[in-house]
């Protein structure tokens, strides 16, 4: 896959506006994708935070679960190295053309936000990212090495993560009782499950097919629960396993399958997930497939937080667990290698990711990657239980869209839209997905 780099990032601006990936948050971005930072400490030396700015921009608009985390974090750094951080804010998918510009460019920030794995691929392989392992030292007793896997390159470290996201599938435990329910923990029960609802009158599952990886995170889900996590990463990395086989068919016509039973809401092609988020928490629909953020949108937008909980992706056969989950610690912050001040900036991404980590946990907007050394009890229940699958997980793979690198992961997307608007079969999409892979 990484014979695609040198010519990866000339076409990355192109491919990156319909490129969709794993959402946080909703919202508009506030600034000019170009601004470069404002800094008037000239000296480079990065000892002191005397009179010095340093950018930074995310994704965490808000109404991003993480924005208080963020906020907090920034405070205690600028309150500790009397640094001051300027933070720019983008939604989720015009932030990906802002980098895609900023890299080519060479206007990056001092540190941004970005995704691990094949994403964040070309950035580093341009040398537009700086290494961050002369930084890391004086964090590896909270911060460990398996964490940051997915911001490691060629034995580099150029990134630090701040949660660890998986995916599950939450639902509406009133809606269940009242349907006398339990939710699923095979497809076959999934499906099941969808008829009851259906035939009284619920949506079953709320989904948008607007954001295309709102689609993803059910695909993803059906094809690791189907085909299993070494076969699928094996797949992915095109290092011997073929997409075009029984497990990988099987997974999309299982997709495809719950779109023909009618199993997702109506309209969802002209759902945001925001949208389609929002119909879930009002009781709308009885089930939800997405990352565990979600967790801590549901502590503030239902009227009712109790009603929903949260339980691992259903199986497919006997290729996989309920313990292997899609996602991992990938949501992370690089510091740019033109920076003024590398050490305040590698600090900053470190301190910061720390923070987010902390407060995030805490507030139940995301599961904590570094050491908890802090009292938790306050969590709220649903937070904890993702937590608690984390802890018991047999194994995690990066969502695909991140997983791969640009071009390939809009090919992925553009042909699951086709799947799920029946364009193409799943013999085709397995077809389709094995020779872009190769």
């Amino acid at each position: 896959m990484k014979k695609r780099l040198a010519i990866l990032l000339a076409c990355f601006m192109m491919i990156v506006l319909v490129l969709s990936g794993c959402n946080t948050g909703g919202g508009s971005g506030t600034t000019d994708p170009t601004q470069k930072p404002t800094e008037t400490d000239s000296s480079g030396s990065g000892t002191t935070g005397e009179d010095v700015t340093l950018t930074l921009w995310s994704i965490s608009t808000e109404s991003d679960a993480f924005h208080e985390a963020y906020n907090k974090a920034i405070a205690e750094f600028e309150a500790s190295t009397g640094v001051k951080v300027n933070h720019n804010t983008y939604e989720n998918e015009s932030y990906k053309v802002t980098l895609a510009t900023s890299v080519s460019a060479n206007q990056l920030p001092d540190v941004f936000f970005t995704w691990g794995g094949g994403f964040s691929a070309p950035f580093v392989s341009s040398g537009k990212v700086l290494a961050l392992d002369e930084y890391y030292g004086n964090y590896k007793d909270q911060l460990s090495q398996a964490a940051l896997d997915n911001v490691t390159y060629d034995g580099k470290l150029y990134g630090t993560t701040f949660t660890t996201a998986i995916s599950v599938l939450f639902y509406n435990k009133k809606i269940f009782e009242d349907n006398g329910l339990e939710p699923p923990t095979t497809f076959d029960e999934l499906v099941q499950v969808s008829e009851t609802l259906k035939a009284n009158g619920i949506t079953p599952i709320g989904i948008s097919a607007r954001d295309k990886w709102v689609l993803a995170m059910t695909h993803d889900n059906l094809t690791l629960k189907s085909a299993g996590p070494e076969k699928v990463q094996s797949a992915l990395r095109a290092e011997g396993q073929s997409y075009n086989a029984p497990e990988f068919i099987e997974s999309a016509a299982k997709f495809q399958k719950l779109v023909e039973i009618g199993a997702f809401i109506e309209g969802a092609a002209g759902l945001t997930n925001d949208e389609a988020s929002a119909e879930f928490y009002a009781g709308n629909t009885a089930m939800f497939v997405t990352g565990s953020w979600m967790a801590g949108s549901i502590q503030t937008d239902p009227e009712n937080p109790d009603d929903f909980d949260a339980v691992p992706y259903p199986v497919v056969g006997n290729n996989a667990a309920l313990t292997d989950f899609m996602g991992g610690p990938v949501d992370s912050f690089m510091v740019s290698q033109s920076t003024n001040h590398p050490e305040l900036a590698a600090k900053l991404a470190f301190e910061l990711a720390r923070g987010i980590s902390k407060y995030g946990y805490l507030a139940g907007a995301g599961l904590p990657v570094w050491e908890v050394d802090y009292d938790d009890n306050d969590v709220n229940p649903l937070t904890r239980r993702l937590a608690s699958f984390t802890e018991s997980a047999t194994s995690f793979t990066l969502w695909f869209d991140t997983f791969m690198e640009a071009e390939q992961a809009t090919t992925y997307l553009t042909l699951l839209e086709q799947l799920y608007f029946r364009q193409i079969t799943p013999e085709q999409f397995a077809q389709g997905m094995d020779e872009q892979l190769n």
